[in-house]
């Protein structure tokens, strides 16, 4: 597992030189607008509901000492929480809606490292748009599923830093999921893939640790996080792949 969470990413190190090599950024145009528009979005209503939401959390201290304080501590709480489900939103809804145009991104970059491919299945743009959509929406369910009794556990003390890093994991597998779908679509049904990722979850993990630490960058980080995560992604499936076929 350590190991190849580090393997995936290590992979990020040759992704730059990569995409350039293959002259691949054009393809990575509409993915970024897409990025972009999602992020704003979610920002826009993370920023307008967050007030709302702790106002929401304050009604359960029902006694009016300590009621301001108890306020504070639950619009930062607000605050934290639609941040994290935005966060969560944020990567499915780009993997899903990207997935049309990432899976030639990956084909292009199979065929560099293996030579000519023959993939078992083919798809057209709307079926790759569909199963993106239902790759990630089913990702997205189970992540929630996952997330909130965790969220409600780190508020203990000491479990709470536990909590907080297994929150991590959990959305850096996720991340690494979708990333590793746009690759195996053209080899696996929808069921196969998902045994194939949960036989190689390091890969995933360590593709999505350098995902949602793209996002901690302001702007740049939701503008190259798909070009980089992708084409890394990519390069591992590849190789998981090359030593199953073996």
């Amino acid at each position: 597992m350590i190991k190849n969470i580090a393997l995936g990413i290590q992979a990020y190190f040759g992704a730059f030189s990569l995409i350039s090599k293959l002259k691949l950024w054009k393809y990575f145009a509409i993915p970024m607008l897409i990025s972009v528009f999602v992020a704003i979005i979610i920002g826009v209503f993370a920023y307008s509901l967050s007030d709302n939401f702790g106002a929401y959390i304050s009604k359960i201290w029902t006694w009016r000492w300590g009621k301001e304080t108890f306020t504070t501590i639950s619009n930062i709480i607000g605050g934290l929480l639609i941040v994290l489900i935005g966060l969560i939103l944020y990567k499915h809804i780009i993997m899903a809606f990207s997935a049309p145009f990432m899976s030639p991104v990956s084909e292009k970059i199979e065929a560099h490292l293996v030579g000519t491919i023959h993939p078992h299945r083919t798809s057209s743009f709307s079926e790759q748009l569909w199963r993106g959509i239902r790759i990630n929406a089913r990702n997205l369910g189970m992540e929630l599923l996952l997330t909130l009794p965790i969220l409600l556990l780190s508020f203990i003390p000491i479990i709470g830093i536990a909590s907080s890093v297994l929150l991590f994991l959990i959305q850096a597998y996720y991340a690494g999921f979708g990333n590793m779908d746009y690759t195996l679509e053209r080899h696996f049904k929808y069921n196969e893939s998902l045994i194939f990722v949960n036989k190689n979850k390091g890969l995933a993990i360590g593709n999505g640790i350098i995902f949602l630490l793209f996002l901690l960058i302001p702007i740049v980080g939701v503008i190259l996080v798909l070009p980089f995560s992708v084409t890394a992604a990519s390069i591992r499936t590849i190789e998981a792949l090359q030593l199953k076929n073996k």
